[in-house]
C-alpha cells in the first residue's frame, strides 16, 4: 500500500511533542494479572463498559495466548446471536471538539473471523457515532454512518497489525493508517470525538494489545488550500467514475479560487473552480465532469490543489493527496444478490433503505438488491419468513446468503461474491400481457462449471418508487434530531415520517416458487455448456406499477447461497432500471452531496431528457428539459442553496420517468 502524500497530523502547522495522555499494554508491570477484567483495573478511569456494568460479561479480560508486544493482550468474541456480550468502552475523558486527535491500537483477527470498533462522538455514549471500523476476510473499512469505504485496507489473519487513526477536528479531516501505510483520508461532519467502543458482533473473535490516544493543539496559516479527501467514485475495474476532491480552507484567510489535477493511470485530468466563497476551516467539493474508466491492476492517483486565489498559497506541503487504486475484477457475468430484512416499524431500518440505495447506486449493474418487508403493508409472507429464519433481527441483510450481517457491513461480503466465479451464467426472458396482467418469466442458467439437480432457480419481482397513504406507510425513524448520527438525511425527518414524506425503493413484490427456489429443474448430472431453465408465472395486482418493477432471476446453489443473478425489465412496460443494465439510466454522485451533484444520464440512443428536483413535500424546486442526450452526458445539480435533508430528483427520459432519491448533507 502506498504511503499518502500527505497526514493530517502536518495540516495545521507544528505540533508540540508532549507525552501521550493513555497506553496500555494490559501487563503485569502495568498492575494486571491474567483473567483480570480491564474496567476495574489499573487503568479503570478509562475503562468501563456500555452499561457501565464493569467485571461481568461485557468487560474484556486480560490474557497470555497472544501478545503484540509482552505477554498479555484482551480477547474478543461474540457469543451472541446480536453480537456481544461483550461491549467495552474506552474514554477518553473529555469530548475533543478541536485539534489533532490520535488513537492507536494493535489488532490481531482471527482466520475466518472479524473485528469492530467505532468512535462515539459524546461522552454519553449511544447518542452519535463518529466513525465505524469493520474487520473481515483480511480487509478493512471504515465509513461515518452514511458513506461506506471512507478508507480501506487490508491485513493477514491471525497475524498482529497496528491500525492507526488521525483526525484533525479542527479541519474535519481523517486519516487512517494500517502499519504506518495510509488508506485512505477522508472529510467527517462529525466534528467530535469522546470515547472508543469495542464490541464483537457474530462472527467476530480478535485480540486487542498496545492501546493508545492523544490529543495535541494546532495553528492556521494564512492561505493554505488542503487537497483533503480524493474519492475515485468507484472501485470495480472496468466502470467509468468521476473522482472527487475535497479541497478544505486550512487557513485564516478566504478562498476564491483555485485549481485540480487528477493524475490516474497516465492521464491528467482538471478542473477549475472560480467565483466562491470558501471559508477559514470549511471544504469544497470538486467532483470531475469527466468520465474516468478505472484500470484494472494497482496505480496512484494524485490530487493537487494549485492557482490559490490566483498564485501560490503558504504551505506547499499539503498540496497534493496521492491515493493507491487497485479496483476489484469482477468475475465475468457475475451479479450479487443483496436481501435485506425491514419493515416501517423498525426504527432502525432507515439504515437499510440508505445502504440498499448506496450499494444500488455505486455497483449498479453488479448489483441486485431486494428489500423483505416484515410486519407492514408490504410484507411478502413467502419471502418474510423465508428471510426470517437467517437473519436475527431487524434491519439485517444477506449478500447472495452468505451470512447475517448489519446492512452497513455489506461491502466485505459484496466484494467476496464479485469476486467468486458463478457455476452459471443466469438470463430473463419474459413475456408480458398488459390486459390481463399477467407476467411469465423463463430463467435460465448456461453452465460454466459442472453442477448437480441440489442447485435450484428462483425468480423474484420488485418494485421502486412504491407509496401508501395508510398508516402502515408511515417509517418509524430513530436517527431523527441527529442524536444517533447521520443516516442519509433521516436524521432530519421526524418519528416517525408521514407515510406521504416516504417512497420506498427495491420492494419484494413476490418470489417463486418458494424462498429456497425450484429443485425441479436441473437433471442429476449437469455439464459445462448446458442450459436449463424454468418457467414462472406471476398476475400483478394494479396497483403494482410495471414500469418501476425489476425482475431478478436467480440460482442458488447446493449450499444455500445465491450462485449468480441477472436483473431485467418487464418488457413493454416502458420500464428502465435505475443503476442496473437498460437503455436509458441514471446515476446520481456524490450521494449524499454537499454543495452539488452530478447526474449522469446513460442511453443508448439519442433521448429526451428533462429533469426536476422535488422536496419530500411535492414542490417542485427546479426544472428543465436538456432537450436529446446521446449516450453518457452529465448535468451538474447545484445543491449549495438547500437545506439538509432528502430530495427527489425525477429524470423523465423519452417520456419514461423514473425518481431516485438524493441525499442533502
Amino acid at each position: 500500500m502506498k504511503k499518502a502524500a500527505l497526514s493530517v497530523a502536518c495540516l495545521l502547522g507544528i505540533v508540540e511533542l508532549h507525552a501521550q495522555i493513555f497506553t496500555d499494554g494490559f501487563e503485569s508491570a502495568e498492575g494486571y494479572s491474567i483473567n483480570d477484567h480491564i474496567g476495574p483495573g489499573p487503568n479503570g478511569t478509562y475503562w468501563t463498559t456500555w452499561s457501565g456494568t464493569e467485571g461481568g460479561a461485557e468487560d474484556a479480560q486480560v490474557t497470555d495466548a497472544q501478545a503484540a508486544n509482552g505477554l498479555n493482550s484482551i480477547y474478543f468474541s461474540s457469543t451472541s446471536a446480536n453480537g456481544g456480550p461483550q461491549d467495552v468502552v474506552l474514554e477518553f475523558g473529555s469530548q475533543y471538539t478541536d485539534g489533532l486527535f490520535t488513537f492507536e491500537s494493535a489488532f490481531f483477527v482471527e482466520n475466518g473471523a472479524g473485528a469492530y470498533f467505532n468512535f462515539q462522538a459524546t461522552q454519553t455514549i449511544g447518542q452519535s457515532w463518529a466513525m465505524n471500523c469493520n474487520m473481515s476476510n483480511g480487509s478493512i473499512s471504515i465509513d461515518d454512518g452514511t458513506t461506506s469505504n471512507l478508507a480501506t485496507g487490508s491485513y493477514t489473519p491471525d497475524t498482529w497489525f497496528t491500525l492507526r487513526i488521525e483526525a484533525n477536528l479542527t479541519l474535519g479531516l481523517w486519516e487512517a493508517f494500517v502499519d504506518g501505510n495510509s488508506i485512505g483520508i477522508w472529510l467527517n461532519g462529525i466534528g467530535t470525538i469522546a470515547s472508543l467502543d469495542l464490541y464483537p458482533l457474530l462472527g467476530h473473535s480478535f485480540y486487542v494489545d498496545d492501546v493508545m490516544f492523544d490529543h495535541q493543539t494546532v495553528t492556521l496559516s494564512n492561505l493554505n488550500a488542503t487537497a483533503g479527501g480524493l474519492n475515485m467514485g468507484g472501485n470495480i475495474a472496468g466502470l467509468n467514475v468521476n473522482p472527487t476532491v475535497t479541497v478544505v480552507n486550512a487557513g485564516i484567510n478566504d478562498i476564491t479560487s483555485f485549481d485540480v489535477t487528477l493524475d490516474y493511470n497516465g492521464n491528467q485530468y482538471n478542473e477549475v473552480v472560480s467565483g466562491i466563497t470558501l471559508t477559514s476551516l470549511n471544504s469544497y467539493e470538486v467532483t470531475f465532469t469527466s468520465a474516468i474508466p478505472l484500470a484494472a491492476g494497482a496505480n496512484t492517483a494524485t490530487a493537487t490543489v494549485s492557482n490559490v486565489n490566483g498564485g501560490t498559497d503558504d504551505d506547499s506541503s499539503d498540496d497534493a493527496n496521492t491515493i493507491a487504486v487497485n479496483p476489484v475484477v469482477p468475475a465475468p457475468g457475475k451479479v450479487v444478490v443483496g436481501e435485506e430484512g425491514t419493515g416501517t416499524w423498525c426504527g432502525w431500518c432507515p439504515r437499510g433503505a440508505v445502504y440498499m440505495d448506496l450499494f444500488a447506486a455505486e455497483y449498479g449493474q453488479y448489483w441486485a438488491g431486494v428489500a423483505i418487508h416484515n410486519g407492514d403493508p408490504m410484507v411478502v409472507s413467502t419471502y418474510d419468513s423465508g428471510i426470517g429464519g437467517l437473519i436475527s433481527g431487524y434491519p439485517s441483510a444477506l449478500v447472495d446468503r452468505v451470512g447475517d450481517v448489519n446492512p452497513s457491513q455489506m461491502s466485505n461480503d459484496f466484494f467476496t461474491r464479485l469476486q467468486t466465479a458463478p457455476t452459471a451464467l443466469i438470463s430473463n426472458d419474459a413475456t408480458w400481457d398488459p390486459l390481463t396482467r399477467q407476467l411469465s418469466v423463463t430463467v435460465s442458467a448456461n453452465f460454466q462449471a459442472a453442477a448437480n439437480s441440489n442447485y435450484r432457480l428462483a425468480c423474484v419481482l420488485t418494485e421502486d418508487g412504491v407509496t401508501g397513504s395508510a398508516s402502515g406507510y408511515a417509517q418509524a425513524n430513530y436517527y431523527a434530531g441527529g442524536g444517533s448520527g447521520v443516516m442519509g438525511g433521516y436524521e432530519s425527518l421526524p418519528n416517525p415520517v408521514p407515510a406521504a414524506q416516504m417512497v420506498y425503493d427495491h420492494v419484494a413484490r413476490a418470489i417463486e416458487p418458494s424462498f429456497l427456489g425450484d429443485n425441479t429443474v436441473f437433471p442429476a448430472t449437469v455439464n459445462i455448456g448446458e442450459t436449463h431453465s424454468g418457467t414462472y408465472s406471476f398476475t400483478l395486482p394494479v396497483e403494482w406499477n410495471e414500469a418501476n418493477m425489476h425482475i431478478i432471476g436467480m440460482m442458488i446453489d447446493n449450499q444455500g447461497l445465491i450462485d449468480n443473478a441477472t436483473v431485467s425489465t418487464i418488457p413493454g412496460s416502458g420500464a428502465g432500471i435505475d443503476c442496473q443494465v437498460s437503455e436509458a439510466r441514471f446515476n446520481i454522485f456524490p450521494n449524499p452531496a454537499k454543495t452539488a451533484a452530478v447526474l449522469e444520464i446513460i442511453t443508448d440512443n439519442p433521448t429526451q431528457v428533462e429533469v426536476r428536483l422535488i422536496d419530500m413535500s411535492g414542490k417542485v424546486l427546479t426544472e428543465r428539459n436538456y432537450g436529446f442526450v446521446s449516450t453518457t452526458s452529465t448535468v451538474q445539480l447545484n445543491t449549495l442553496d438547500l437545506q439538509s435533508g432528502v430530495y427527489l430528483v425525477e429524470v423523465t427520459m423519452d417520456g419514461k420517468r423514473k425518481t431516485r432519491r438524493m441525499v442533502v448533507q
